[in-house]
């Protein structure tokens, strides 16, 4: 069920970072490569290795096909609605008839999906229907399954994976995206930051918490420091500890795994994102994804091997 949920959310964020390499390549520029918001996806989704091991060249149909239709890409959606099923059908018994069935349908359809000829329209189609497939499963696990420890294993999963796609988003942003020549602030900069609130469904959310035009600092400030924001850093971090002191409650004890989501949380808490840009938003955001990284390996020694 951890995995399930990882896989699961894993293929709505590889849906989200496609649409973040296809928003952002319909900004007029000057500078820079032509495949560059590609090339960000690639390193985003930590797929570049593979796929250039695959491919001499960036391409954007390529890239697209690799991150949503590739079965040798583990991460592509194809492969995390492929996994997901099977671990479904795995656990059938500790999956309700709504879950499964929202599973099942989702890759059922997914795999008779032809990428051959597809058009700019369709792709678009696509991404807003893998998004509406993960939010169908996230509710019917919601509304009918029991609050016992498979229900807290599947959140773990998916805040894990959320909180890893949130970091990589901005992380793309503020370290890969913006020419060398572009100043931070200018319109190129906005757009781009407003690309990525969209991806992550958070621009109508921004707008009502700051009142503001789009700024960098204040994307930022949403989508790790704010707990209202359901995507933040810190959202996910809150539902974490959450789910992992039901675990521990379950279970009458605890363990590493407690103390490190505890640890970041707390970080996350007593952070400034004015401090944040000062000491380096890139080194602030690559340490906070080594240490979920760290803390999903805690979870799985701790529990699941």
């Amino acid at each position: 069920m951890f995995w399930l949920s990882r896989y699961v959310e894993r293929a709505e964020n590889m849906a989200r970072l496609v649409e973040v390499g296809y928003r952002i390549g319909l900004i007029p520029k000057e500078g820079g490569g032509p495949f560059e918001e590609w090339g960000s996806a690639l390193a985003s989704s930590a797929t570049a290795q593979a796929y250039f091991a695959k491919y001499e060249t960036l391409d954007a149909a390529r890239v697209v096909d690799y991150l949503l239709f590739d079965p040798d890409n583990p991460s592509s959606v194809y492969a995390c609605l492929a996994t997901a099923r099977q671990n479904g059908r795995a656990q059938r018994t500790a999956l309700t008839q709504e879950m499964w069935e929202s599973l099942n349908s989702t890759w059922l359809e997914y795999s008779t999906i032809t990428r051959i000829g597809m058009t700019t329209t369709s792709l678009t189609e696509l991404l807003v229907w893998i998004k509406q497939r993960s939010a169908l499963f996230r509710g019917a696990l919601l509304g009918t399954i029991l609050r016992n420890d498979t229900y807290f294993f599947s959140q773990l999963g998916a805040f894990i994976e959320r909180a890893d796609n949130t970091a990589r988003i901005l992380d793309v942003k503020y370290h890969l995206l913006l020419p060398a020549h572009e100043r931070v602030g200018g319109p190129l900069d906005y757009f781009q930051w407003a690309a990525i609130l969209r991806s992550v469904s958070a621009l109508t959310a921004y707008h009502w918490v700051y009142r503001e035009n789009v700024k960098p600092w204040l994307v930022a400030d949403l989508l790790m420091l704010k707990d209202e924001m359901p995507r933040s850093l810190a959202s996910c971090y809150e539902n974490l500890v959450q789910n992992l002191d039901r675990i521990a409650k379950t279970y009458g004890r605890q363990g590493p795994a407690q103390r490190q989501a505890r640890a970041i949380r707390a970080r996350l808490e007593n952070s400034r994102i004015e401090e944040i840009f000062q000491t380096g938003l890139h080194e602030f955001i690559d340490a906070f994804i080594e240490d979920n990284n760290r803390l999903g390996s805690a979870i799985a020694q701790q529990y699941l091997l």
